[in-house]
């Protein structure tokens, strides 16, 4: 048998072995309690229009915490990659500390700790504003990795070109080295807006009220007042709308960087 004949038997086997995992779990599952618990059309119905308020919510909180990721983030970055000590050692342990911290206790941190150690104090925006710091402060961490492997992707000798030319530390970093970076990582920073598409449903920590809350409470407490998991499938597709394409966008974008 020839290599390519054992290997076209050996696909031959595994999507045997597939076609029939799914063959045995198809006839054994109870598809009437499925239907009756995941499938009913009155309930995703009314959900609508109201669902549209958390869905936008989720949108939102997403961009404002990557807004914030990317402010703080990037900063962090340079100061993990700069020749000045103190600045390496404050971004390293920034890193450390919020890549490390749950993103629930960061944001019960920033709701709750913070105000509760300096009383009186008001995030500009509300609920909107802690979302932002909160999922932000994660977010940026991650960020600001991203943007440091693609700052030392960038050729050395484009560096050194550009200081040849007399250009100060600062602006070959700001001119030269950030901008092409930042287009090496734009995949993997597609994929932490996916991640924080998902994390805005931690935001229930905040205590979110009817006009606030995101696209995971809404679809609980639909849960509770129906006692059925349909508004689970549909709030679960209502992030897949979100999601795919964003993945479909990363996958894209990584391919035209190796396509360079």
């Amino acid at each position: 048998m020839t290599p390519r004949q054992r290997r076209r038997l050996a696909r031959g086997i595994q999507y045997a072995v597939v076609i029939a995992v799914v063959a045995v779990l198809a006839a054994v599952a109870d598809w009437g309690r499925i239907a009756e618990s995941f499938f009913q059309l009155d309930i995703a119905a009314a959900m609508f229009p109201a669902v549209w308020t958390s869905f936008w919510n989720t949108i939102v909180y997403t961009v404002l915490a990557f807004v914030f990721g990317m402010v703080v983030g990037v900063p962090i970055a340079l100061m993990r990659v700069s020749s000045f000590a103190p600045y390496r050692w404050f971004a390293t342990g920034y890193v450390e500390v919020f890549r490390g911290l749950p993103a629930l206790l960061v944001l019960f941190l920033v709701g709750f700790g913070v105000p509760q150690a300096f009383p009186g104090i008001q995030y500009p925006g509300g609920v909107y504003g802690q979302v932002a710091i909160g999922l932000g402060l994660t977010s940026s961490a991650y960020i600001a990795e991203s943007v440091r492997a693609g700052i030392q992707a960038v050729p050395k000798g484009q560096v050194e070109a550009a200081r040849s030319l007399g250009m100060s530390h600062t602006r070959t970093m700001i001119t030269v080295v950030l901008p092409q970076a930042l287009r090496i990582v734009v995949p993997p920073l597609t994929n932490e807006l996916v991640m924080l598409t998902k994390d805005s449903s931690l935001v229930f920590v905040l205590g979110v009220t009817t006009a606030t809350m995101e696209l995971s409470k809404f679809a609980r407490n639909e849960l509770t007042d129906s006692a059925n998991a349909t508004p689970l499938l549909v709030g679960g597709l209502l992030y897949l709308l979100l999601t795919i394409p964003l993945g479909l966008l990363a996958r894209r974008l990584e391919h035209k960087g190796d396509a360079r």
